[in-house]
């Protein structure tokens, strides 16, 4: 029998991102049970959801997922690396720009004149007279620090060098894809401190996880140059928030720039809030859409996983003379794959093809064969010890 996957959608979701679902799939905003969950903003308790497969997230960070719950059930969660980069580096400079030359106060300065009385030239004489209010600083020859290299901060880096700016960056796993398009007058540093120490004005690019969650505070605080600007348009939680406002008040920090705001961040004068705009462009959120739909599409039909953050990458398509398709995932502990081959030797299961890869909490299999088989062996392979989950996918 027939049976489609049923696609959660827990956000607004542009709808030309979900136009790679065909009729195998039904996407609606009202499911109890889901096979799939797709979601931008929105808090996901993978818990709530009995016969849970995958949830994506059209968008990099995954901290509103419960992703270690997730993992221990065997529910593959994705991201939408890169989709936002674009976008996210853009308002980077849009900001930097808005406070260099104090643009907010100079434009409520105009605005202020709508209710002027006098002439055009008395008006003019006016704003001559106070626009020294408003003078800001130029970007040529600061030093722009960047804390982490992905797709946001090698854009960040190398637009730096577009205003004039000394770039130095810092990332503690660099990848060689990012690397090589990170232009090679950006100084690499050894050490965070180097980075914090260095900068004028210091914008962070890291993924909010327990290694990076206050990951500038008290300590990397001490060590910047005096007047120091600080940027966070990657996550809230990376710097510590109670020491920034120290430090502001200390005259050690002269901003903060962040797309988080909090309670305590709008009541100081010297932070200047936005109300998480770095993905909020009608761009980026076709992009993010449709790389977290193909995300599941390709999970769901065929067991492929890529962009996942808590499974391995396993890239493989089904050959034409493939029947049947099992997606086993287990917990990466020694011995698994003999176990798994064995249960399928006793039922007479020949492997046409077989792939694994692990990621050092993941195992992840898949085997094609070249017959169809009954649901007992499914069922058997699900009574492994540290098995977590076993799916059979015929074509």
């Amino acid at each position: 029998m027939y049976m489609a996957y049923h696609v959660l959608l827990l956000s607004e979701i542009p709808q030309a991102g979900l136009k790679i679902f065909n009729d195998s799939y039904i996407v609606q905003r009202a499911w109890e049970d889901p096979d799939a969950i797709l979601v931008r903003s929105n808090l996901v308790d993978t818990d709530k959801y009995k016969h849970l497969l995958a949830v994506a997230r059209a968008g990099a960070g995954v901290d509103t997922i419960t992703v270690e719950r997730a993992t221990e059930r065997g529910i593959c969660v994705f991201n939408a690396p890169g989709a936002n980069a674009n976008a996210v580096a853009e308002l980077v400079f849009i900001m930097l720009g808005h406070y260099a030359r104090r643009i907010a106060p100079a434009f409520e300065f105009i605005r202020s004149l709508a209710d002027f009385k006098g002439t055009a030239e008395e008006m003019h004489t006016h704003i001559e007279n106070g626009k020294s209010h408003f003078n800001g600083f130029e970007l040529d020859e600061k030093t722009l620090g960047i804390i982490g290299l992905g797709n946001i901060g090698v854009r960040v880096a190398n637009r730096g060098l577009e205003y004039r700016m000394h770039v130095v960056g810092y990332d503690s796993l660099p990848t060689l894809a990012n690397m090589h398009r990170l232009d090679a007058r950006v100084l690499i540093a050894s050490r965070l401190e180097e980075v914090v120490s260095c900068a004028d004005i210091l914008s962070v690019h890291v993924p909010l996880l327990s290694t990076t969650r206050n990951l500038i505070g008290e300590k990397e605080l001490s060590l910047v140059k005096p007047g120091v600007i600080l940027m966070n348009y990657a996550r809230s939680g990376i710097y510590n928030d109670d020491a920034v406002c120290s430090a502001i008040d200390k005259g050690i920090v002269r901003a903060y720039l962040t797309d988080f705001p909090t309670p305590a961040l709008v009541q100081n004068k010297n932070v200047i809030c936005t109300p998480h705009l770095g993905a909020s462009t009608a761009e980026s959120s076709e992009k993010s859409t449709l790389m977290a739909a193909e995300c599941l599409r390709n999970y769901l039909s065929y067991g492929i996983v890529a962009h996942s953050v808590n499974f391995p990458t396993v890239e493989v398509m089904p050959r034409r003379s493939t029947k049947t398709r099992l997606a086993v995932v287990n917990r990466d502990i020694p011995k698994m794959i003999g176990k798994i081959t064995r249960t399928l030797g006793a039922f007479g299961v020949n492997i046409q093809s077989m792939k694994n890869e692990s990621n050092g909490t993941i195992g992840y299999n898949i085997i094609d064969l070249d017959v169809s088989i009954s649901d007992d062996v499914v069922t058997m392979l699900k009574r492994i010890k540290n098995v977590l989950r076993v799916r059979k996918i015929c074509f």
